[in-house]
């Protein structure tokens, strides 16, 4: 792609994404022959760009919907997605969404996270209401009735001998499934609310992972090489900039494991810190086994 076919809408979105100059944006672009997430790489490793701040983007609208039993040992999400806003607060949107929610509580096959789209394999599957139907049935219904696209996106389910917790932001654009391990009880589901919210905020930045034993090598060899090229941009010499290296890895993996970062109710202690003073009030090894964030818009 050459410098005249880099468009204003490309560098408006790189622009958005790392926060660098327009220049500097076109520049990365040019460089990258138009591939945004290289061009996002190059303005990383120039120092130009601190991080990329977006994740991959979807236009949509929607309901992202929680369902938990009674006994918060099983907890359900789902994302419906479909055209306009106007549809997606409508009632009827709103109660189908529930419904698919309460299916996939019932559906015991589901274990953690499934992506769905248009054409997954979880649309053949019975509907827990009528089983002469499936869900693609339902979905495709809900698109004729309403005119739009209309899109199952993805699903999670959580069930334990623990505690399912949740957060379901008021607006229903965010929702967050924390599984607690280890025990039961007042203090346990606490826990689990606490860290659903603490997820759901993406403070400092949305965690990656638990701990840092979840953090793919893939994920911290990319993360390596461009801290090793910030530093040898900034004039230190590549040995130098190695060394360097493993501080600021280290660092980072405090910033994007949950346990890591500092708890966005209270600062001075991290989500771990927190899960350990509740642990031992409670006289049970609570723990965070593993949490999923739906953001509607992003994957």
């Amino acid at each position: 792609m050459s410098a005249t076919q880099i468009s204003a809408k490309d560098v408006a979105e790189l622009r958005a994404r790392t926060g660098a100059g327009m220049m500097d944006c076109k520049k990365a672009l040019e460089e990258a022959n138009g591939d945004m997430n290289l061009a996002v790489d190059i303005l990383r490793k120039k120092g130009i760009a601190k991080a990329d701040k977006r994740a991959d983007r979807a236009a949509s609208e929607g309901q992202i919907v929680i369902w938990t039993n009674a006994d918060a040992t099983v907890a359900a999400m789902i994302e419906l997605n479909c055209e306009t806003d106007f549809v997606g607060r409508n009632d009827e949107f709103v109660a189908l969404s529930k419904k698919l929610a309460e299916h996939l509580g019932q559906d015991a096959a589901v274990d953690g996270l499934v992506a769905v789209g248009a054409e997954g394999a979880y649309l053949s599957t019975p509907w827990a209401f009528d089983k002469a139907q499936t869900v693609g049935d339902i979905v495709k219904a809900a698109s004729a009735k309403t005119g739009e696209k209309v899109e199952l996106r993805r699903i999670a389910r959580f069930a334990t001998s623990g505690v399912a917790g949740s957060y379901l932001h008021f607006n229903g654009k965010a929702g967050v499934l924390v599984e607690i391990a280890g025990g039961k009880g007042e203090q346990a589901n606490e826990l689990g609310k606490h860290v659903a919210e603490h997820v759901a905020a993406g403070v400092p930045v949305v965690a990656i992972a638990v701990d840092k034993d979840g953090v793919s090598q893939e994920f911290l060899a990319k993360e390596r090489e461009i801290f090793v090229a910030q530093a040898v941009e900034s004039g230190k010499p590549e040995a130098i900039a190695q060394k360097m290296v493993e501080g600021r890895i280290q660092k980072l993996l405090g910033e994007v494991t949950l346990l890591g970062q500092p708890w966005v109710r209270d600062d001075k202690q991290t989500v771990g810190d927190l899960v350990a003073a509740t642990a031992k009030a409670a006289g049970q090894p609570l723990a965070v086994k593993r949490f999923v964030r739906f953001k509607m818009g992003e994957s």
